[in-house]
């Protein structure tokens, strides 16, 4: 149920200045006690008056609290008031004793001097023209937020959204929202397409206007994505925006064209074999930065590959002899392949599925190169995979995230084609679960030199992100591939297992155990 109540800030609590999150003591008419208000505020003062509407809520540590969803900023009347909001630190070179100053000698009528005779506030003893000029100046910055919120709230937007969108733009935020409101689900994490479009009914923008069409295509490739598509055919994907905005077809023909011609998106001519379709507008339409990551994954392996490898050429035939003596093992056909392989070529996959032996095939792998005295990195998508990793081989294993040194700071990884890994030879398990924007990371942080060895199952369920990278690196033929594919005898006591590889044989799967 929605509540509305006025009242005059006392004190302000806590404030966070980045997402305007504030607690602020309210002295509201009627009630004896301060009341606790929690929410979005932009710039709140002592002294100021406020009119929220919200609710109440029971927080198990602070008690009872009103949370603020809208409210409207309003100078304060009376003289109380009025010196407390100067005083407040509001106003850059106005503290307590100067607020009580100009109070004194201008009474209620102090905001309306401020406001339309500052040269006035030269009366007052200590105030200068340097001071006036800074006062002017935050005054109206004041008056500006108030300004925001008010047509922000007006047209359906609540307090925290608006403290986002007037902390992004700042004194450009109706105009920015008058032209473009769906700008706000690019540029204000939180505010998504759906939203944006409300704003913009609210505001009058037509269904059919450009600008619309366009935020909406990019809202249902980010779907797409979200799907796992790292891109989607030209054909359905107008057919899918025409059911998403209610649009007529050429309103979003002419809307790909224009965030194509900015570069939003890129178009590539699909095969005829891969569609059998040889319409004129038998295109992937990619957003950029799938498109780019997916290239830059080619032109970066293509590199690995042609670049000649640091570590020194052994005879992998004597090299496996020696670990399987070391490991007191004998490895079986497809391992013994598999380390051959890794030893021979400079990037190589190794897949296949539970209980085939990879971890021993890795372990091995490991012992050849480290008998070599070479870099080794592990790395995993996952915090649990590199642990697995780690105590399967006794190497430090990392996530790929801290392996790359990813910076929440900076919102980018440090670890980079200008500042590479520092490996002779990097092995990354479970791959299947890595995405295309986070392959394309990985690939180019990789020195060019390093050898690069990919682990895992094919026939998981692919990665969360956008794009199934293991199996399209696996499909272009461009690196050996070894796949594990006998089960070991403790593998074969565990139905799960063995029920796994029979799906992927097209088998049905037992459902009792045998014996």
């Amino acid at each position: 149920m929605n509540v509305f109540l006025q009242g005059q800030i006392e004190r302000i609590t806590y404030t966070n200045d980045e997402t305007g999150f504030t607690v602020a003591k309210v002295r509201v008419e009627g009630q004896r006690d301060l009341v606790t208000v929690v929410g979005n505020l932009i710039a709140p003062a002592p002294g100021e008056i406020i009119k929220m509407s919200g609710e109440w809520i029971n927080h198990p540590r602070y008690g009872e609290q009103f949370k603020v969803v809208h409210y409207k900023s309003l100078v304060p009347a009376s003289i109380y008031g009025i010196e407390r909001y100067l005083g407040s630190g509001l106003i850059k070179g106005i503290g307590p004793i100067m607020a009580k100053r100009i109070v004194e000698k201008f009474g209620k009528s102090t905001l309306d001097v401020i406001e339309n005779e500052t040269e006035k506030l030269g009366e007052v003893d200590g105030i200068g023209t340097k001071r006036i000029g800074m006062l002017r100046k935050a005054w109206e910055e004041q008056k500006e937020i108030r300004e925001v919120m008010i047509f922000l709230q007006s047209h359906g937007v609540g307090s925290g959204y608006a403290t986002k969108i007037f902390k992004h733009y700042g004194n450009r935020s109706i105009r920015v929202v008058k032209e473009n409101p769906y700008r706000l689900a690019t540029d204000i994490f939180g505010i998504g397409f759906l939203t944006a479009d409300r704003i913009a009914e609210k505001l009058g923008f037509p269904k059919d206007s450009g600008v619309r069409a366009e935020a909406g295509i990019l809202y249902a490739l980010y779907q797409l994505s979200d799907e796992g598509h790292v891109y989607y055919p030209y054909e359905l994907l107008v057919q899918r925006c025409q059911e998403i905005l209610e649009v007529d077809r050429e309103v979003i023909v002419r809307a790909i064209d224009v965030i194509s011609f900015h570069q939003l998106i890129v178009m590539e001519d699909l095969g005829k074999e891969e569609t059998g379709d040889s319409r004129k507008n038998n295109k992937a339409v990619y957003l950029a930065k799938f498109h780019l990551s997916e290239t830059s994954i080619v032109t970066r392996m293509k590199t690995l590959i042609k670049t000649p490898k640091l570590i020194r050429k052994i005879d992998s035939d004597k090299a496996i002899e020696w670990v399987q003596r070391q490991l007191a093992i004998i490895l079986a056909k497809k391992q013994v392949e598999a380390i051959r392989c890794a030893v021979d070529n400079k990037v190589m996959v190794i897949t296949g599925g539970p209980g085939t032996g990879k971890t021993t095939s890795i372990s091995a792998i490991l012992k050849i190169f480290s008998k070599l005295g070479v870099k080794i990195m592990l790395a995993a998508p996952t915090g649990r995979a590199a642990k697995r990793m780690n105590e399967a081989t006794g190497h430090e294993a990392k996530t790929i995230h801290r392996m790359l040194e990813y910076s929440i700071q900076k919102g980018q990884f440090l670890r980079n084609e200008e500042k590479p890994l520092d490996c002779d030879i990097l092995m990354v398990d479970e791959a299947s679960m890595i995405d295309t924007i986070l392959m394309h990371h990985l690939v180019k942080a990789i020195p060019a030199a390093a050898t690069f060895i990919l682990v895992g199952d094919v026939n998981q369920l692919p990665s969360v992100g956008a794009g199934n990278v293991l199996r399209d690196i696996i499909s272009s033929g461009s690196v050996p591939v070894v796949e594990l594919n006998e089960i070991f005898r403790q593998a074969k006591e565990s139905l799960i297992i063995v029920n796994a590889h029979k799906i992927n044989h097209g088998l049905v799967p037992s459902l009792k155990p045998s014996g």
